[in-house]
């Protein structure tokens, strides 16, 4: 996530010395309010379109041909949205001359400043250094998650408790917790990462106290799983965890802003998809026997039970022999053309009715049924804490993790769910819409 904000924050520095450049190239001056508009545009449109080509994807290795690749497309792209722009609104035109400069100034600059800080950021010297404290199954995933998490992280060693039976490699063990602030200042460690599945007798407090006054940032493996994956470790996770969270904020004046925003978005969706829906409803009515809409009972904020409404995409008697069931990978129960409005995400369109009536939000958990959470909330921890919010028509969870159809698919959705719920924001739900517009663009999830 600080790899991410350290690209947007410097692209925008960058699209803003793009356009003085391209004012300086052709002997122009800049500062009326014209020109200040123009600036803020191009820097959005180059934006957004760096992000739909996924040039602030910080988690996937990028080769030098495939990022200046993924640079020209987002130029492209740049260029195609202003100019439409420009067709419609044409007080905000750009000289053409001016335009073309500004942006192949931008597409050089963003080139060498987005290879240099990955390829400076990602080298070893440049790693945090962490030090597990634990020798158990928990210090292990936390080895585990910063190997697997293309995370600037480095697992330093580990620190046994006496009398403790490791779990981890025995050459990685550096000492025990009696040297641990020893240990800290010989191995240049700048996170200490607690992972105990019990300290009550065995916790080093003031050696932990310590090398916090000494600098070092302490981190529950809670709160550092949580860093570096964007969700939550529920298995060791107690109530009082969340209880004394400071992030968990769900105020009434944020619970209101998020409703007023989706009242605006969920009335622009409707607008948009007005013309689609009869062609839609046709084609469902000419591809199979049936009604055009689906109903079904889903389990909402504070499990409140309404009726979700989406374009039917199965058969009419799809549960009829089965009963309530997951849907699965190439689903035989799916029609022709309701695979198409699956993977186009089409049928969910009716769920904007669902979210002016109050049913669901525009972003947060997706709406489970009944039949299914009865079973889950009994064998997952904190499962019924998901209902604390609106369901969303997309969430942290859709855009994160393929679509759910077991157990252990349920257990990873909550994980993102619950840090959603933790995290939520204005920001943090316009960044999962734009994420959302990418799963459509490119298909990915569907069933």
């Amino acid at each position: 996530m600080r790899r991410r904000t350290h690209l947007i924050a410097g692209d925008v520095s960058l699209s803003v010395l793009a356009v003085w450049s391209g004012h300086a190239l052709l002997g122009q001056k800049i500062g009326t309010p014209r020109d200040l508009v123009q600036v803020v545009l191009i820097g959005s449109v180059i934006l957004f379109s760096s992000f739909m080509t996924e040039l602030y994807n910080t988690n996937k290795f990028m080769p030098v041909r495939e990022r200046f690749a993924r640079i020209v497309l987002a130029l492209l792209i740049t260029l195609l949205l202003l100019s439409s722009l420009f067709y419609i609104v044409p007080t905000l035109m750009l000289e053409r001359r001016l335009l073309l400069a500004s942006i192949a100034v931008f597409g050089a600059l963003q080139f060498f400043w987005h290879q240099g800080y990955m390829s400076t950021s990602s080298a070893p010297g440049f790693a945090r250094r962490v030090l597990i404290l634990g020798t158990g199954p928990l210090a292990l995933k936390m080895s585990e998650v910063i190997s697997s998490a293309n995370s600037r992280h480095t697992v330093a060693g580990y620190v046994a408790l006496e009398d403790t039976p490791p779990q981890v490699p025995a050459g990685s063990i550096l000492g025990t917790s009696k040297n641990l602030c020893t240990i800290v200042k010989r191995e240049r460690i700048q996170r200490l990462v607690v992972s105990l599945s019990e300290r009550r007798g065995v916790f080093p407090l003031q050696d932990v106290l310590n090398c916090k006054f000494d600098g070092v940032d302490v981190l529950d493996a809670p709160s550092f799983y949580e860093d570096i994956t964007g969700k939550l470790l529920i298995e060791n996770i107690t109530p009082s965890w969340f209880i004394f969270c400071g992030e968990l904020k769900l105020t009434q004046p944020k619970r209101a802003a998020k409703r007023l925003f989706d009242i605006a978005a969920a009335l622009v969706g409707c607008i948009l998809a007005a013309p689609l829906a009869p062609f839609i409803a046709l084609l469902i009515k000419l591809d199979s026997k049936g009604p055009v809409l689906f109903r079904q009972v889903r389990m909402g904020e504070q499990g409140k039970l309404f009726t979700l409404y989406k374009f039917r995409t199965m058969r009419q008697d799809a549960e009829k022999s089965s009963g309530a069931v997951w849907a699965q990978q190439d689903d035989p129960r799916v029609t022709r053309i309701g695979r198409f409005l699956r993977t186009s995400r089409l049928d969910e369109l009716p769920q904007l009715f669902n979210i002016l009536r109050g049913d669901m939000s525009l972003i947060g958990p997706r709406p489970e049924r009944p039949e299914f959470i009865e079973g889950l909330s009994k064998i997952i921890p904190f499962y019924s804490q998901r209902h604390a919010v609106k369901p969303g028509l997309t969430g942290w969870a859709q855009i994160r993790y393929p679509y759910g159809s077991s157990v252990d698919d349920a257990i990873e959705k909550l994980r993102y769910d619950l840090f959603y719920i933790k995290h939520m924001s204005m920001l943090f739900d316009i960044g999962i819409i734009l994420e959302t517009i990418k799963v459509i663009l490119f298909g990915r999830g569907a069933r």
